[in-house]
């Protein structure tokens, strides 16, 4: 059977252009959808199990793949420096794929790119069925063809492919196959259905579960390749065994020590663990997350996890300079992706630093930050109600979420009639019973403050400060 072998990053990644995170595990499940429609094996280099460098496998497939995808979205420097080691190889079979925002900073305006719609988290229901069908058809059409791809060949038609003989050394070893791949049964997933977890309040990730790749004999311990480990730790991560998770993120590290998703899932499973105490366990974080640079980062998912271990940090130490860095990173995290996230978190923080200031006997503080508050909070609902709005096929955790930040935000602002439309809508999406609880808590704790900023202020506890 032909194969493919598929060129892009795995996890979530952060389009830095306008700092949307897209998790490119979601893509890669269209991808290879669309490769196994078309009748050719599927594979990426997570998938390949390997002792060392990834580079040699790698190398094998770009030179030997009958078909080679590559995925630029999120403007991915190893892809296209892959992208480009497959045009010198190969003269053909070669196709881009992009989410539709990309915008090409190449000078080939002639080279085709797939395009896809990609909402962050997943691609929607009616949007992975026209890619998937389109892609199944752009690849029947490339291999039914001799037409040269490859701008290198294009230009420079007596070009003459490089050819390996056969018992040539190592670089005549045959290319890594999907077939030597054999899967080891998920106990969780059964036959590696996707699972979703929702980490916070109004964050939700989708972790998948996937075939767990292995190679080795009776005389050599098994091989098991990035993927299998990062499927296993974030199963283990929505099981709850976050000292599990940590183990196994810590040896993927090892593997991948450049990855910023694998230090971000890293830090996550960390701090969740509470090991050995909740103080100790938020300090380890913190000090994984330092590798990512968060004082000077452009990465959202990074700002956002730098923004919660200091809120939790706060809520132990009481100490003023967690508080205020939280609000920091989620602030720089609201600005760069202008997310219902990193903003209602903001909002509540800046409320929250506003009573403890009026508290202090700071009132020209205080009144300052509850005024930023407001704010925040109606950027929140103007960038976040085009969401409801919009037809995407978000799920309906994903969609509660957004209801319930619009929920919250309203009534930060004191829009009763506003508050209680969006909590209607939360309501009737009959969502667990938990999550339903957690947005009511954290509401019950908005008024609650608002209520003794208004009473410091001598103002009506009614009408939150504008």
């Amino acid at each position: 059977m032909p194969t493919c072998f598929v060129v892009q990053g795995f996890g979530k990644k952060t389009d830095f252009t306008d700092g949307r995170v897209l998790d490119l595990d979601a893509s890669y499940a269209i991808i290879k959808e669309g490769v196994e429609a078309a009748g050719l094996e599927c594979l990426r280099a997570d998938e390949i199990p390997h002792s060392g460098t990834i580079d040699v496998p790698m190398y094998k497939q770009l030179l030997h793949a009958d078909l080679v995808i590559a995925d630029l979205s999120t403007y991915n420097v190893n892809a296209a420096f892959e992208l480009g080691i497959r045009y010198g190889l190969r003269p053909r079979a070669t196709i881009i794929v992009a989410e539709e925002d990309f915008k090409n900073p190449f000078d080939v305006g002639h080279i085709v790119i797939q395009r896809y719609k990609h909402l962050g988290e997943d691609i929607g229901a009616k949007e992975a069925k026209r890619f998937r069908d389109d892609l199944k058809q752009a690849i029947t059409d490339i291999l039914a063809t001799a037409e040269t791809d490859s701008p290198v060949y294009t230009f420079l038609p007596d070009l003459t492919p490089p050819c390996v003989p056969p018992g040539g050394g190592q670089t005549a070893m045959p290319a890594a196959s999907p077939r030597a791949l054999a899967p080891a049964p998920d106990p969780r997933a059964q036959g590696g259905a996707a699972i979703r977890f929702d980490e916070t309040m109004a964050g939700t990730a989708i972790f998948k579960v996937g075939q767990y790749a292995t190679t080795g004999s009776a005389d050599t311990p098994p091989q098991i390749s990035a993927k299998a480990n990062l499927d296993q730790a974030q199963a283990k991560l929505l099981s709850g065994d976050f000292i599990g998770a940590s183990q196994l993120l810590r040896d993927l590290h090892q593997q991948r020590p450049n990855d910023s998703f694998v230090v971000q899932q890293l830090a996550l499973s960390t701090y969740k663990s509470g090991q050995p105490t909740p103080e100790a366990a938020l300090t380890a974080a913190r000090n994984i997350l330092l590798t990512l640079n968060p004082e000077t980062t452009n990465d959202p998912e990074t700002l956002g996890l730098w923004g919660a271990i200091h809120k939790r940090l706060w809520e132990i130490t009481r100490q003023d300079v967690d508080l205020s860095e939280s609000i920091e990173a989620y602030g720089r995290g609201f600005q760069l992706k202008q997310d219902y996230y990193n903003g209602i978190n903001l909002a509540f923080l800046l409320e929250l630093r506003a009573l403890l200031a009026l508290k202090a006997g700071d009132r020209n503080e205080g009144l300052t930050d509850s005024v930023l508050a407001g704010r925040v909070r109606r950027d929140v609902i103007r960038y976040t109600e085009p969401l409801i709005t919009k037809d995407y096929d978000y799920g309906d955790d994903k969609r509660y979420w957004i209801l319930a930040t619009l929920w919250e935000a309203e009534v930060g602002l004191g829009n009763s009639a506003a508050a209680a439309n969006w909590e209607a809508q939360a309501r009737a999406l009959n969502r667990a019973d938990w999550m339903i609880e957690t947005t009511q808590v954290q509401i019950k704790a908005l008024k609650t403050m608002q209520e003794e900023i208004a009473q410091r202020l001598g103002q009506n506890p009614g009408n939150p400060v504008p």
